[in-house]
């Protein structure tokens, strides 16, 4: 969701002003820098033994260049309003690609195939050039065969500095994510139908940056940026510390008005949290990541004080810089109504990304898995720089975190909230939640919609939207 305790965390705002995406707006204008060096990166197999697991198992991951992966997909560092450029090569057994989760950029360098660019297949590259708008914490991943590429692997953290940020005493990147994985290191099935029909297919060994409950050494009385993406095909966490006070300062991408106590938040596949802790001043003293969510909770990773202590002050620490968005017009805002429902099953159309051969979920009465040549027609086609509201309801038991592509969006009221966090493009719509959302339509091009519980998105919870 993140509403967040986001639950004890956000006021409600009655504040719309720039509640969208200024999108590529930005990218097109970056001028006169000279192109950078693309980085390379590399999509491949590889054999590792992730967190607690015994044996190895057989992964995808991302490299750069030619030097062998040793571990999860790198931190893809950027920089706000700088142009990046990376050639992406296939060494995949199968069809791939990369989407850039949360970045407002050219609808050509989305990364879905059939919608925005073509399949990149295994021995091809593709060159993705952009410039980001926003600073703040983002994430890659395929969106071909999503279920089982990101489930073995594919799923690594951006982070797009901003120089205006303030300078912490560390910083400490968190990738959470499940594994399906037997005792032998081997992968069960990727998903159950009778799961994907309810809540998701959850995993057997839950890491942090592919690790069982890291503890990783932090400076002693030192504030700690600490940057959180979910990036699990399925589970919803949520997280609180132990051992340290925290305030957040930016959800999804985009700034808290000033810096939040943090009691718990919550997570959803696609979501992101930037924190800033406050390390204990005795060396050897720790901070636990704990989620809560669930009948037992358990540990995430573990911050350890070393040295001496540098008695910062948590009270010390500003809000970030806001990123620009386009102000949203509530006037002349024209309603969307977007639906949110169980479906009766039927066989989904054939891709070269995959089907997972089912449909149980719909939007507006329509399954989607996405990713396909079928013809389906957008959601709505909505006119470059008009404000709209998305009047969305979840009719369903299950909770499901819905994501916009190239776009940004704000919540401005919810049945199931009084504390809305700021702009976003993922919303956890909680079971029979309604919420309606302001929308600038200002980047070109067609933008997918879809929950990111992959088992939903794949069996029929998807649909895009066309800005021109």
């Amino acid at each position: 969701m993140m509403s967040l305790s986001r639950r004890n965390l956000l006021k409600a705002s009655a504040s719309l002003a720039g509640c969208a995406a200024l999108g590529a707006g930005l990218a097109r204008h970056a001028g006169a820098a000279p192109p950078p060096t693309p980085l390379a990166l590399v999509a491949q197999p590889a054999r590792m033994t992730i967190g607690s697991a015994t044996a190895q198992s057989e992964v995808m991951t991302y490299g750069l260049g030619e030097t062998a992966p040793s571990g999860m997909p790198p931190v893809l560092r950027m920089r706000k309003g700088e142009p990046f450029a990376a050639r992406f090569t296939n060494r995949l057994a199968e069809p791939s690609t990369v989407h850039w989760h949360g970045l407002r950029i050219d609808n050509a360098m989305d990364g879905v195939p059939e919608l925005t660019q073509p399949y990149v297949y295994p021995g091809d590259g593709f060159d993705y050039r952009f410039t980001p708008p926003d600073a703040g914490t983002f994430w890659y991943h395929p969106h071909c065969n999503t279920l089982e590429q990101m489930g073995r692997g594919l799923t690594g953290v951006i982070v797009v500095e901003d120089p205006a940020d303030p300078v912490f005493d560390a910083e400490v990147v968190l990738n959470l994510r499940d594994w399906r994985l037997r005792p032998d290191g081997s992968f069960l099935e990727a998903f159950k139908p009778r799961d994907a029909a309810r809540s998701g297919t959850f995993g057997t060994l839950r890491t942090a940056n592919w690790r069982d409950a890291p503890m990783i050494d932090a400076p002693a009385g030192g504030l700690v940026r600490l940057r959180l993406a979910a990036t699990d095909v399925t589970r919803i966490y949520t997280l609180g510390l132990a051992g340290a006070d925290a305030v957040v300062l930016s959800l999804d991408g985009h700034a808290t008005p000033r810096p939040l106590p943090l009691d718990q938040i919550d997570l959803a596949p696609g979501q992101r949290a930037d924190l800033v802790l406050r390390m204990p001043d005795g060396e050897g003293m720790t901070v636990t990541l704990t989620n809560f969510r669930g009948s037992t909770p358990w540990t995430v990773a573990g911050l350890r004080a070393v040295g001496a202590s540098a008695h910062r002050a948590l009270g010390d620490v500003k809000a970030l810089s806001p990123n620009a968005l386009s102000p949203f017009d509530a006037g002349s805002a024209t309603r969307i109504p977007l639906d949110f429902t169980a479906t009766a099953e039927h066989a989904p159309s054939p891709s070269l990304c995959g089907s997972i051969g089912y449909t149980f979920w719909a939007i507006n009465k329509v399954p989607w898995q996405g990713d396909t040549t079928d013809p389906t027609a957008p959601l709505a086609e909505l006119k470059l720089g008009r404000s709209y509201i998305l009047e969305m309801a979840n009719r369903t038991p299950h909770a499901h975190p819905i994501h916009l592509h190239g776009l940004t969006f704000t919540i401005i009221s919810s049945n199931k909230r009084d504390r809305l966090p700021p702009p976003t493009d993922t919303i956890l719509l909680q079971p029979d939640e309604k919420a309606e959302l302001a929308l600038v339509a200002d980047n070109p091009g067609d933008w997918m919609l879809h929950c990111h519980i992959i088992e939903h998105q794949k069996s029929g919870m998807s649909a895009y939207f066309r800005v021109t």
